[in-house]
């Protein structure tokens, strides 16, 4: 029997794996696959919340919060989530679609091309290595109350014996968190997953102790003001504005989720997940403990609240022996933040090398052959992280206004993104992927409330308060114009070296360009 030429079915064709669709956005940017895949669905999601970190940030800027709002400061966690998940829903469309290393960049580069990616990049590679330094200062607030051994700088009372301590336990923090991620991305995931599920575990117990020694009611609490704001142009209103600072402070990173993308499985379908799973874990286990903490302190009028934060109300409440029990989870919480953090410079830090972005470009890009990471990154944030240390020795206000400007910058960054998202949006040039995550026709509004957001809050972080920027010592302008400042040289001085220097430079690095799938056929024989 015969058959036309043709006819029969032919060779098969083999499908695609799951790890080639993987890939199929990094050859859209013009990359070839290098990092290796080895995270899951977990993995992904404990990356994104302890970037975030509910015991750290909770334990950190509580005394914030009602120092300068009172207990009622805990209405802004639901303002800033609420403002949060806008941006959220954004980067959940472009996770969708581009789930690369340095997602901040690569995004802003893609909505707004390379000079916005850039600045984007920059904005948050800088406030990234700052915030490194920020948690890792967070060990000094824990491990001294729960043993006074951890002062290991005199006994805490002289000058700058807290200071100095702060930044010798910093630092071994910094150390360890760049062995664990030069050594690769599979035992970072493991301690950080590991950590985050003891995390999980102990914030969730922590509001059963709380929910169990409740005082008073939430109505009580809820409306408790301590008279802050009064004879104020603004009122209560600009005491709340600056207590809203506590949770402003903590509930961002959830882009670290797609961060890890080239890394994980499946990431266009479990980075979108992972992004919003994070930030509303986050929102409900945390206000939560905030809530049921300012219900069951003995005394809510108490001048420690102020002091002694979180940290107070769990000793005094719990007991020292439970209450220890918990520190020692926040201090597992602050170490697994510290790792979240660093990962994700180094994902963007080497997102931009790759693209020759950065001086020293094949350096920083080079992948590990044996860790499979890129291992010169991780060491040189770490370095620099280290070195911000330093500055809190003796300058502990200046650090306090760096580390402050330093979220200021990721908002901006995050602006650097939701700006031109919108803009294209409104030329219609914005399609999200078929088949995974899309907001449909609320895109647009979504948007819209997301570049609001991120500009009011950007201006209420950066406005020049005395309490927040000049807290103590004489008052200098510079420090209260910190922000403008600050931010002003970092982002002025960076792209200026961009635009003279770099941008001659940029493009994807030969070593890191995806190859053409079809090879070029060869030119036809000469005739004999």
């Amino acid at each position: 029997m015969s058959t036309e030429p043709g006819a029969g079915p032919g060779p098969a064709v083999p499908e695609k794996t799951q790890g080639e669709h993987d890939d199929d956005a990094l050859g859209e940017l013009g990359y070839r696959p290098e990092l290796k895949r080895t995270l899951g669905n977990f993995h992904t999601f404990a990356a994104g919340i302890s970037y975030i970190s509910i015991l750290t940030g909770t334990f950190q800027l509580f005394y914030f919060g009602v120092s300068f709002g009172g207990p009622a400061y805990w209405w802004s966690w639901p303002m800033v989530f609420a403002g949060q998940l806008m941006v959220a829903l954004c980067f959940c469309e472009l996770a969708a679609h581009y789930p690369v290393a340095g997602s901040i960049y690569n995004w802003a580069k893609t909505m707004g091309g390379p000079h916005v990616g850039w600045l984007g990049g920059w904005m948050m590679m800088t406030a990234t290595m700052v915030t490194l330094s920020a948690v890792a200062l967070a060990y000094q607030i824990t491990l001294p109350q729960i043993d006074s051994w951890f002062q290991f700088v005199g006994d805490g009372t002289g000058k700058n014996d807290a200071a100095a301590n702060a930044v010798l336990l910093g630092t071994v923090l910094i150390l360890f968190s760049t062995v664990v991620n030069a050594f690769g991305v599979q035992l970072m995931a493991r301690i950080n997953s590991a950590g985050v599920f003891i995390e999980l575990i102990a914030a969730v117990a922590l509001i059963v102790f709380l929910a169990a020694h409740i005082t008073r009611g939430p109505s009580s609490v809820l409306t408790e003001t301590y008279g802050l704001g009064s004879g104020q142009n603004l009122g209560y209103f600009g005491a709340f504005l600056t207590a809203s600072l506590a949770s402003a402070y903590v509930m961002y990173g959830f882009d670290t989720a797609s961060s890890l993308g080239e890394e994980s499985h499946n990431p266009g379908r479990n980075a979108p997940r992972a992004i919003l799973r994070a930030l509303i874990a986050s929102f409900i286990i945390g206000g939560l403990i905030l809530l049921f903490a300012l219900m069951a302190v003995p005394d809510l009028h108490a001048e420690e609240l102020s002091t002694g934060g979180l940290q107070y109300v769990v000793l005094e409440t719990l007991g020292s022996t439970i209450g220890e029990i918990f520190l020692w989870c926040v201090v597992i919480a602050i170490t697994v933040c510290v790792l979240a953090v660093q990962a994700a410079g180094i994902r963007l830090m080497f997102a931009m090398a790759r693209d020759n972005n950065l001086p020293a470009g094949s350096a920083l890009a080079r992948v590990s052959p044996r860790f499979q990471t890129p291992v010169v990154p991780a060491v040189l944030i770490g370095v620099v992280g280290v070195v911000i240390l330093v500055i809190n020795i003796n300058q502990p206000q200046i650090f306090s206004v760096i580390t402050s400007i330093a979220i200021i910058m990721i908002y901006v960054a995050y602006l650097l993104v939701t700006v031109p998202m919108l803009i294209k949006r409104l030329r219609g040039q914005w399609t999200p992927i078929e088949g995974k995550f899309s907001l449909g026709r609320w895109g647009l509004p979504i948007n819209v409330v997301a570049v609001l957001w991120g500009a009011a809050m950007s201006l209420n972080l950066a406005w020049p308060r005395a309490e927040v920027y000049n807290a103590t010592g004489p008052q200098h302008w510079y420090l209260r114009w910190g922000a403008f400042v600050f931010i002003g040289i970092v982002a002025l001085g960076g792209f200026a070296y961009y635009w003279f220097v770099q941008r001659h430079k940029t493009g994807v690095l030969e070593e890191h360009r995806v190859q053409s799938a079809t090879p070029t056929p060869p030119p036809p024989a000469a005739a004999p």
